[in-house]
């Protein structure tokens, strides 16, 4: 009776996950019956059945997966920064690699720094001239934030120093950037922190002093924050100097010493008309987009790349606001220090070690060539000059020669033969002194002379002919 071939791994076979693999070889699906007998088999085996279900679900996610980085953006506490974060995720999650979710606040007193430390978020906008933190790097800066001061009218301070003691203080919460900015302010001119009375809103009592770090935009309207304070023109816009004292060594010059981050500024007439009629000196600070230290360096290099492509959809809105947003800036004014991703995009250019020394190689092999070109030349007519010495041997010998005959006396011919010798004893010196080269030229005028000896001695000569 024909035995019946069997379908299906062994017992022991379907220990292992190779075991279907293994079957399938032995088996190879010659006919077609075969093929029930395989399913049915894999079917009966649930361990095989789980593993190929797990590897075909591997398979499927890795398969449907959104291969874009996701970076989380925690949302900023101030109405026109969260306004322009929203277009900014909004726009990166459409047009670019990089997918930028918003993350909320966990509550009031959570900063965007704090966020980050908690790592509730990867990335966050902030002012540049928060305090350093030792995990968090500087990705790029991306617009300018311009402090606004608001004074109610009429004034209550007739000086500098006065301006924040003079009554209710409205600077956004703990920690915003102009709340920090007065409380430095106040500590470098020795006035305690209490003496400044910070209100949180401007529902209950307008304050007497309105300072607000924002950029300057369209949407920016002042006059609708200032609705629940009357009528316009209760407050103006408060200069801090006059555009001619910048640089001259007034108190702007010293804010902006004493704080690098910030940097004089000028808000020109017209920007807002019932708030100022005159040109207002105030202090600008960068936005800047800033990171954990552990966002990898490849996904912050990409994020800057797609940032400055996307500068143009971002300008769309507010021109004004991205204008100097550019790829390369000044580190050094950052009060974090860069991501490393930050550094390879500004380093993109640097030139590399073969770049860095290409001309000071190509100078190298210019003189390498030189010099050995040099060196042949130089050798080529120190052998010229040795040769035209042995040419002059030469020429001596066969000198001689001529002026032998065949009918000259036997004195004449051991005459000639003795000065041959001398020719050949003189070579022999030179030679000793390298001025002359061992080589063929050297044997061939060796040869010549032997010769010329060997023709003077003639075979029919007397015995003069062997006594030298």
């Amino acid at each position: 009776m024909r035995r019946a071939r069997r379908y299906g791994p062994t017992a022991d076979e379907v220990e292992s996950t190779p075991a279907i693999v293994k079957h399938l070889k032995r088996d190879k699906f010659v006919g077609p019956n075969q093929l029930p007998g395989c399913i049915t088999d894999l079917i009966q085996n649930p361990k095989l059945m789980n593993t190929l279900s797990c590897v075909i679900a591997a398979l499927f996610l890795a398969a449907c997966g959104d291969p874009r980085p996701d970076l989380r953006l925690i949302e900023p506490r101030l109405p026109v920064d969260r306004g322009i974060a929203s277009d900014f995720a909004e726009l990166m999650e459409e047009k670019s690699s990089i997918s930028v979710t918003i993350v909320a606040s966990a509550g009031n007193d959570e900063t965007s720094i704090g966020a980050l430390l908690a790592d509730r978020a990867d990335i966050a906008l902030v002012s540049n001239n928060l305090n350093y933190a030792s995990d968090i790097t500087t990705v790029m800066p991306l617009y300018a934030n311009i402090l606004h001061i608001l004074q109610k009218q009429p004034p209550a301070a007739t000086s500098d120093a006065e301006l924040f003691t003079s009554g209710n203080v409205l600077a956004g919460p703990p920690g915003s950037p102009s709340r920090l900015m007065l409380e430095r302010y106040a500590a470098e001119r020795q006035v305690e922190r209490g003496d400044i009375h910070f209100v949180e809103s401007i529902d209950d009592e307008c304050p007497e002093i309105i300072a607000i770090f924002a950029p300057i935009i369209r949407n920016l309207n002042l006059h609708d924050r200032l609705r629940n304070c009357g009528h316009h023109g209760l407050y103006r816009l408060y200069s801090l100097g006059r555009p001619d004292e910048i640089g001259s060594g007034a108190t702007i010059d010293a804010i902006t010493l004493l704080n690098p981050s910030l940097r004089a500024f000028i808000i020109p007439a017209g920007v807002y008309d019932e708030l100022s009629d005159e040109p207002v000196v105030t202090l600008a600070v960068d936005k800047m987009l800033v990171a954990r230290h552990d966002v990898p360096e490849t996904v912050v290099y990409d994020l800057i790349s797609e940032v400055l492509r996307l500068k143009p959809a971002l300008a769309a809105n507010d021109p004004a606001l991205f204008h100097a947003l550019r790829g390369e800036f000044d580190s050094s004014d950052s009060i974090f220090v860069l991501h490393p991703g930050t550094q390879s995009y500004i380093d993109r250019d640097e030139p590399n070690i073969y770049e860095r020394y290409s001309g000071v190689a190509e100078v190298v092999v210019t003189i390498f060539f030189a010099l050995l070109s040099g060196t042949f030349a130089a050798v080529r007519i120190y052998n010229i000059r040795r040769k035209n010495r042995i040419d002059r041997f030469y020429s001596a010998a066969i000198a001689l020669r001529r002026s032998v005959t065949n009918t000259a006396p036997v004195a004449e011919r051991i005459e000639t033969i003795s000065r041959v010798r001398e020719l050949q004893t003189e070579a022999f010196e030179l030679l000793v002194d390298e001025k002359l080269a061992a080589d063929e030229s050297f044997r061939i005028f060796i040869t010549l002379s032997n010769d010329i000896i060997d023709e003077l001695k003639d075979a029919s000569a007397p015995d003069w002919a062997t006594k030298n």
